[in-house]
């Protein structure tokens, strides 16, 4: 069951000059309930610029949607950094950079301000009788991996890599034993991300593992091929999310510019019954490469 919250903020703090931490909660938050999986992510619907309050969806039970006359909110994707069900709050991180509707409001946020959430859902899945684990990800999935990590098993050995900007980008982490963490500068809209080639340099381990990525999405695309066509790993053993989208304006503007018959080739690939979501994503990722998208 889909629900929709009118969160409240609550406070705001820098956490490094490229993320702010902002503490949501107030009565219309009351009964939210997390999935307990540390990647969870949720939408939110954000106020008009000059404006302190979002307009809010209505929850049509598996989903949402807008009263007759309402103009829709802003809305994005974001992860959820951490719950506290005894205070009532739930803490979001924004990535803030020139540009983009909720890096905007995240700089500009003041306690008071209402936003709306929708009810999370989780995507990292590890296998039963997990041993080992790599977790990888640019600015956009920091929150996530902190989560992550705080949720890990003890025994559970854990490799971690972070791409962020500069120095000044990295956070302090909670880590158990059994868990190494390095960071590298770069990527992240401002040159070429490393991800790919880092984890292609890692040596997997034996046993029973799991590989969760988050990123820039074309990033993510050469890192599935390589994951499932040069390691040959099945699809239950990794999870990559793209996050994101480099130069997304100009991509989407390509997208939209594409011809009838291409268009409808995406819509009918996605219809199509008999054949499973990897190879889908396999004819989808070679078709985008074709483009240059």
């Amino acid at each position: 069951m889909m629900s929709i919250y009118r969160a409240e903020v609550l406070a705001t703090r820098a956490l490094t000059p490229g993320m702010v931490r902002i503490t949501f909660g107030g009565p219309g938050l009351a009964g939210f309930e997390s999935t307990g999986v540390g990647d969870e992510y949720l939408r939110v619907f954000l106020p008009d610029a000059g404006e302190h309050e979002a307009r809010l969806p209505i929850s049509t039970g598996e989903s949402w949607d807008w009263e007759s006359g309402v103009k829709p909110s802003a809305m994005r994707t974001y992860t959820v950094r951490s719950v506290d069900p005894a205070a009532g709050t739930v803490d979001i991180d924004f990535v803030v950079h020139d540009g983009g509707v909720a890096a905007a409001w995240a700089q500009r946020a003041e306690v008071g301000d209402v936003v709306g959430l929708n009810s999370p859902t989780g995507l990292y899945e590890p296998p039963a009788e997990l041993q080992w684990q790599i977790l990888l990800a640019d600015a956009t999935g920091l929150p996530a991996v902190a989560r992550l990590l705080e949720k890990t098993p003890p025994g559970v050995r854990t490799r971690v890599l972070i791409e962020v900007e500069d120095p000044s980008h990295q956070q302090d982490l909670v880590i158990g034993a059994g868990t190494e963490v390095a960071w590298i500068h770069g990527g992240n809209g401002h040159s070429q991300s490393r991800l790919d080639e880092a984890l292609k340099s890692m040596e997997l381990p034996g046993g029973t593992g799991y590989i969760w990525v988050a990123g820039e999405a074309k990033v993510l695309r050469g890192i599935r091929k390589y994951l499932r066509h040069e390691k040959k790993l099945t699809p239950e053993s990794y999870k990559l999310i793209g996050y994101w989208t480099d130069k997304s304006e100009a991509w989407t503007e390509r997208w939209e510019n594409l011809d009838a018959e291409t268009r409808r080739w995406f819509d009918e690939l996605w219809s199509d019954g008999k054949r499973d979501r990897e190879e889908l994503e396999d004819l989808q990722d070679a078709k985008f490469e074709l483009l240059g998208l």
